[in-house]
């Protein structure tokens, strides 16, 4: 699983990455965007590349919203294989 919806990160000691001079980040959105109007400039281009096709997005299920639990259940199971929507 990736992102926040995998879970808790499980404990690892730095040190381990000092042979190779790895480091360990935890980035999140406020890191690289810094406004609201900058969020949807970039939100815009985002749609875009999706509208023209240059941007494929991996549907993995839908759900009915009547389902929602059912849908953070194969979420939880770790059963996603793309993105997972909720019809309204």
């Amino acid at each position: 699983p990736f992102g926040t919806a995998g879970g808790a990160v499980p404990p690892s000691p730095p040190i381990r990455l000092i042979k190779k001079s790895l480091f360990m980040t935890r980035p999140k959105m406020l890191d690289y965007v810094s406004t609201r109007e900058e969020l949807m400039m970039r939100a815009d281009e985002v749609f875009g590349w999706i509208a023209s096709g240059d941007l494929k997005v991996g549907i993995d299920k839908t759900f009915d919203l009547e389902d929602a639990v059912a849908g953070h259940q194969y979420l939880e199971a770790g059963k996603s294989k793309g993105k997972l929507l909720y019809k309204i």
